[in-house]
């Protein structure tokens, strides 16, 4: 594995999000329009380099596929990390001749083929722009990417403890402490904050334990931006768009109506502090049948500070100070407000979470190899309804 290599001085492509809106088709397109703008979307390096908006934009690596076969070992099944319905993802390594590592590094190769319709196109396209542009330490880094005949891939940042499903909901490894569940929690809010509050805001639509990946310090790093798409801007409250998301997640108003919002956004970050706080997933067919959804179970108890404890995961023995365990369920009871005016803004909710902030040592690191990275199913149309 170690000698799979790369040679990362080769022609950078640089894109921005400024040309999003030419691929993004809103609710009510005629399936006419839809063809026209499909012929529109680039389909090969060159014209995905028109997209650029200037310099300052990421440099993005563009990687040929058979180099991607040297630096995956030929895509071998033991290097996969995980995959769903946009294919698969495998462990790579490159060389990086301009820093002069010794070491390869290893970057998370993200396989499309199998999905060249539009909407995997899209999605693809969607993630070399507006990762392309955006750069944060709680957002995961592009790399680069491969456009080349039918093949759509995405070379990430590998992220080594993989995602906050994989391990919040793991039924071998210890449970996550109560310090880390918040710091994964502050770094998830700044990303979207991030996001939120972007020049040009950006509305993530797809916030989940599955699309949080988390470093070997339990860093938190927003990934999957395949959904992604501009906010509102001007005198616009919302954004109409194709319901698009995962069940137990999206929130209400958008799943009724398809106007997508910041707010939107805030709601899942509801959900997923949730789950943060009880160890339990969203949606869970294996629980009692009023319990199997995880807001309407929980959002009722929240207000109350003893039946609020009873609801917090039983696998952490009561090793959390209450007073902090209740001003965050207070706040994800304020994020799950059915009156999406009502939610906090991101940049509020990280405000909230910094006095949370536990200054303890990460759990041993020996359990690293159960938490390779596995990125779990993205939807490609319409709402997952995924509850395991």
């Amino acid at each position: 594995m170690g000698n799979c290599w790369c040679n990362l001085e080769r022609p950078v492509y640089v894109v921005s999000s400024k040309a999003k809106s030419e691929f993004q088709n809103d609710q009510n397109s005629s399936v006419k329009a839809r063809e026209d703008d499909e012929r529109k979307l680039p389909s090969n390096p060159e014209e995905v380099e028109h997209l650029r908006r200037s310099s300052a934009t990421n440099p993005l690596i563009v990687f040929t596929f058979d180099e991607l076969k040297i630096i995956t070992g030929n895509f071998r099944q033991d290097q996969m990390l995980g995959g769903g319905g946009f294919g698969s993802v495998y462990k790579g390594f490159i060389t990086d001749d301009i820093s002069k590592r010794l070491q390869p590094i290893p970057v998370a190769v993200k396989v499309h083929d199998g999905d060249n319709s539009y909407q995997g196109h899209r999605e693809w396209l969607a993630e070399v722009i507006f990762l392309g542009q955006l750069s944060h330490p709680n957002l995961v880094k592009l790399i680069g990417y491969c456009c080349e005949d039918k093949h759509r891939v995405l070379i990430y940042e590998y992220m080594p403890r993989g995602s906050v499903e994989n391990i919040l909901f793991s039924r071998v490894l210890l449970p996550l402490p109560w310090s880390i569940r918040m710091k994964i929690a502050l770094g998830a809010a700044k990303g979207l904050a991030f996001l939120h509050d972007a020049e040009k805001p950006v509305i993530y639509r797809d916030f989940k334990t599955s699309n949080i990946l988390l470093d070997l310090d339990y860093n938190a790093k927003l990934s999957d931006f395949g959904l992604a798409k501009d906010g509102p801007v001007g005198d616009k409250s919302h954004v109409s768009t194709r319901i698009m998301g995962t069940y137990g997640y999206a929130a209400p108003e958008y799943i009724m109506t398809g106007h997508l919002t910041p707010r939107s956004d805030v709601y899942s970050f509801g959900v997923v502090l949730l789950e943060l706080l009880t160890g339990r997933k969203s949606l869970d067919k294996s629980r009692p049948a009023r319990e199997q959804n995880l807001t309407d179970w929980a959002t009722p108890l929240l207000k109350e500070k003893k039946k609020m404890l009873n609801i917090v995961d039983p696998r952490l023995e009561g090793d959390y100070p209450a007073k902090e365990a209740h001003k965050a369920a207070m706040l994800a009871y304020h994020c799950l407000n059915r009156n999406p005016k009502a939610r906090p803004l991101m940049r509020d909710i990280v405000d909230s979470l910094e006095p949370l902030q536990v200054s303890t040592p990460c759990p041993d690191s020996s359990n690293e190899k159960s938490t390779l990275t596995v990125i779990t199913e993205n939807p490609k149309s319409g709402i997952s309804n995924k509850s395991s």
